[in-house]
């Protein structure tokens, strides 16, 4: 009997109380790191290379495992910019060396990637890096990525469409549209419900 009601106290700390506590010692630390949070945003377990160059907006919510990699030379200022009320789905990552944009009101579904960065494949001499190239990606307002959907690099997805689970996005896709595929492809448009 009492290892019963011990049992329900530890259930309700964990996951009522303990979340909010680890949530809130992970904000204050990272905000000493120089990373800007939002008031009402949640910070669970992620891994973040440059906490300065992260801007997370308010009440964004964020599950665990979420990677914030800047690749990039160290410079002042956010490079992965994510707006207000996002909502960043289990084991997303950002791996930047530009800059990425994630407009008010999406929502990322688990394991999204977002690469701004790609190299040649000419062929060269042994021992020789191929050249980087490198551009920033702009997700647009109220915008739905899938489960596992990677965008690459120079993507802008216009406000409000949906890209489906684990398409390629390779191209920019206008306001409203909804894509899926590899390489994802225009499967549809969104209609306003006038209910």
């Amino acid at each position: 009997m009492v290892s019963k009601f011990i049992q329900k106290v530890f259930f309700v700390f964990r996951f009522r109380y303990l979340a909010s506590i680890t949530s809130f010692l992970r904000k204050k630390y990272y905000r000493l790191l120089g990373m800007q949070i939002g008031k009402g945003t949640n910070l669970p377990k992620t891994s973040i290379t440059w906490p300065h160059q992260v801007e997370i907006g308010n009440n964004c919510q964020l599950e665990s495992n979420i990677l914030f990699k800047y690749d990039g030379i160290w410079e002042k200022g956010p490079s992965i910019i994510i707006n207000e009320n996002v909502f960043l789905g289990a084991n997303c990552e950002f791996n930047i060396t530009d800059r990425i944009i994630i407009g008010k009101d999406s929502m990322i579904a688990s394991g999204c990637k977002f690469i701004d960065h790609n190299h040649s494949t000419e062929l060269l001499p042994k021992n020789e890096r191929q050249p980087d190239s490198k551009k920033a990606i702009n997700i647009g307002k109220d915008v739905w990525l899938g489960v596992n959907v990677v965008v690459l690099s120079g993507v802008n997805l216009g406000d409000g469409c949906i890209i489906g689970a684990g398409a390629v996005v390779t191209k920019p896709i206008p306001a409203f549209e909804i894509w899926g595929g590899i390489p994802a492809k225009k499967i549809g448009v969104r209609k306003l419900n006038t209910k």
